[in-house]
């Protein structure tokens, strides 16, 4: 083989090589999404009543399933979602994995530092559940010293409870779970004494015939839900805005959160 197919071959096999491990495209000036004609949207699938999948195990619902699919067809667009662990879902949208997440991501100052958000979509607050028939029922975060306490790691729930436990010196056994849906069965086995979660998440479980759980306290009320984006994609940003301020202007929200909660947890953020 003479020099100039060796070289030829050489630049083919890079391009074949370069173009199977090239990684996540970010989102560039020719388009507004990732991939063209679709929103794709990280969400860990497996928080309800927000996400999580139907009976048949594939099929995603749930509040922000519902809330993507409107704000895509809103921009004239198909819906994709990618299921992506809590712990992973922040560094997924930086590298281009996905456009934005819908995954029930509380707006906070440190994240908006480090993230786009697009108005909230929804109010949400802090609460402590236990057992109805649980012997200790905090009122407040200082009652909850002693007991043993769950919550999903990499929260906000994880960083309330973080912070209140460092301040304070509290002495509390902490069992940290991946997935909110292990801390309620643990709650369920007795193995915990109390979960400090989400109030959009404690509406599912205490919504279910003759569930064991019971809310002792609301120990924080000022959070809101928002579409969370890569810092700088203002485009998109902008545009999901527009769809948002839409689907609160024409009832849509509302239907949503009524479907879903079986009460209005959108307006008040408005």
């Amino acid at each position: 083989m003479n020099l100039k197919k060796i070289v030829l071959l050489a630049l083919v096999t890079l391009v074949i090589v370069g173009g199977a491990y090239a990684g996540p495209k970010a989102q560039s000036g020719g388009g507004l999404t990732i991939k063209a004609g679709v929103l794709t949207v990280g969400m860990e699938i497996g928080y309800p009543p927000m996400e999580y999948f139907d009976t048949d195990g594939k099929t995603p619902i749930g509040f922000d399933v519902e809330l993507a699919k409107a704000l895509a067809a809103k921009l004239g667009l198909a819906f994709e979602y990618v299921d992506t662990a809590w712990d992973g879902i922040f560094a997924g949208v930086d590298t281009g994995k996905y456009d934005c997440i819908i995954s029930s991501v509380t707006y906070t100052e440190e994240r908006a530092a480090k993230f786009n958000f697009t108005k909230p979509y929804v109010a949400n607050s802090q609460l402590l559940v236990v057992r109805k028939d649980a012997r200790v029922k905090p009122k407040t975060l200082e009652q909850v010293q002693g007991l043993r306490l769950t919550y999903q790691a990499e929260t906000t729930s994880d960083a309330l409870a973080t912070d209140w436990i460092a301040k304070s010196g509290a002495k509390v056994e902490v069992f940290e779970y991946d997935k909110v849906m292990n801390c309620f069965d643990e709650l369920t086995l007795n193995r915990v004494d109390v979960i400090l979660v989400d109030s959009v998440v404690a509406a599912e479980y205490l919504s279910r015939p003759n569930n064991p759980f019971e809310i002792t306290a609301e120990v924080s009320n000022d959070e809101v839900l928002a579409v969370c984006l890569k810092k700088g994609n203002d485009a998109l940003t902008e545009a999901l805005n527009k769809a948002l301020d839409e689907l609160y202007a024409d009832g849509t929200l509302k239907k949503i959160s009524q479907d879903v909660f079986g009460t209005d947890v959108v307006s008040s953020v408005r």
